[in-house]
């Protein structure tokens, strides 16, 4: 590899990560606040440079809070 190639190497892996980091962020946040131990562990454990973790925020996420609430007002109503 040439000086040229490892700064090109370096500036991507800085830019991947920096655009990365937020969403898996945001991502691990949101499946331990919805108490979702499987997609916690996916989205901390795989690199998928921020793909999978934008699929879990804005698609899988609202699934399992449509699903929990339905549940729990279903328990609701049948306990009063």
């Amino acid at each position: 590899m040439t000086p040229t190639s490892d700064t090109n190497y370096l500036l991507i892996c800085v830019l991947l990560t920096l655009w990365a980091l937020p969403w898996k962020c945001v991502a691990v946040w949101k499946a331990a606040k919805n108490g979702s131990k499987w997609w916690f562990v996916i989205l901390l454990v795989a690199n998928t440079v921020g793909i999978l973790e934008i699929l879990y925020i804005f698609i899988f996420s609202k699934c399992g809070k449509k699903e929990t609430h339905q549940v729990v007002h279903h328990h609701e109503h049948h306990t009063k």
